[in-house]
């Protein structure tokens, strides 16, 4: 299974649109750890958009659409849609917070 997801950042007040196939769990876990770069300053991300695709194409696919839209007011519209997978995921709330999984 591939997902794509969304993720926003209140030190930065911006979104991020990627795709995976480990699992936004541990993809949200690797942002929030700095493991990517380009996107460390926003730290910490909180997950506040899910959406699940059968094919890497398909997932890639809709990555791409999100970011060619280049607007904060079409990603707060998926984001309070129904298609949003988050709001019946079993995510504990401290994971959509952002943070890691607390000791």
């Amino acid at each position: 299974m591939h997902q794509v997801y969304i993720l926003y950042s209140t030190s930065i007040d911006k979104y991020y649109a990627g795709s995976t196939s480990v699992g936004v769990e541990l993809r949200l876990k690797r942002h929030n750890e700095g493991w990517t770069k380009s996107i460390r300053a926003g730290i910490p991300w909180a997950l506040k958009y899910v959406k699940s695709f059968e094919s890497k194409s398909e997932a890639l696919s809709k990555e791409r659409f999100i970011k060619k839209q280049k607007s904060r007011k079409f990603i707060e519209g998926l984001i309070s849609s129904e298609e949003n997978e988050l709001s019946w995921l079993s995510i504990p709330l401290w994971r959509d917070q952002g943070w890691g999984r607390p000791e």
